[in-house]
């Protein structure tokens, strides 16, 4: 398991891509220029948000604020991707996939999750320069491991909090199920995961960041009004029925 590795050790393992990209300047410069201002700008009004879910987590379950969990980066530099904890301590030591009605999940861990607040301490993560607002969802390392050379153009850009994957499969508890959620997440939902990852990666542009920032806002804040038309019924036009 990925828990068992140092980052030394895993960014010798991971794939390294240093491919062009379709737009150098705008990847290179101008959107770290843009993300860091915009964390700036969004960190202290976000905190006044964090501050109570931090005091909330700790007074309610047993354990620390913060889970703090290595995944793939940018040009194969594995980082530690930052979430307020939703889980009780050591669950990702049974399984790394969420089940749907997951035990697992705290009561205030399930508020967050549908809300996607738990997602806000990854300011930070951008700030170091570790992530993007928008940019390929970081995945567990021992799939980064496993992509093939055409998927190792994920690796061209930084990982980000959402991605078009993000929105098309916001429900990914409902996806995978009760019985078994990782089998279920490896055989039906990593491989489009992966083709969305691998399509965004090969056509970034300030249009399309543009376009999911204010998607995955109106996805986020359909799924908390609970007017967003259900996940399962979505993935049967696209993948015959896997989802």
């Amino acid at each position: 398991m990925e828990k068992d590795l140092t980052r030394d050790a895993a960014q010798k393992q991971l794939p390294r891509w240093d491919g062009p990209l379709t737009h150098p300047f705008y990847s290179k410069v101008l959107k770290r220029g843009l993300d860091f201002v915009l964390a700036v700008v969004f960190l202290f009004p976000c905190l006044v948000v964090m501050l109570p879910i931090a005091v909330a987590v700790k007074c309610t379950s047993r354990g620390p604020v913060f889970y703090r969990a290595l995944r793939g980066g940018y040009h194969n530099r594995p980082f530690s991707i930052l979430k307020f904890r939703t889980m009780v301590v050591g669950a990702d030591q049974y399984a790394s996939t969420t089940a749907l009605d997951d035990p697992r999940v705290t009561r205030v861990g399930r508020v967050l999750r549908h809300s996607k607040l738990d997602e806000l301490p990854q300011l930070f993560n951008i700030l170091k320069g570790d992530m993007s607002f928008i940019g390929p969802r970081p995945e567990l390392l021992r799939y980064t491991m496993r992509y093939t050379p055409e998927q190792q153009c994920i690796l061209w850009v930084r990982p980000g909090i959402s991605d078009p994957s993000s929105i098309h499969l916001i429900n990914l508890d409902e996806l995978v199920g009760h019985d078994d959620p990782e089998g279920c997440y490896e055989a039906k939902i990593l491989d489009e995961k992966n083709r969305m990852r691998v399509a965004y990666a090969r056509s970034q542009s300030f249009g399309l960041d543009a376009k999911v920032f204010w998607d995955t806002l109106l996805c986020v804040l359909k799924k908390n009004l609970k007017r967003e038309p259900s996940a399962r019924s979505e993935m049967p036009a696209r993948q015959g029925g896997n989802r």
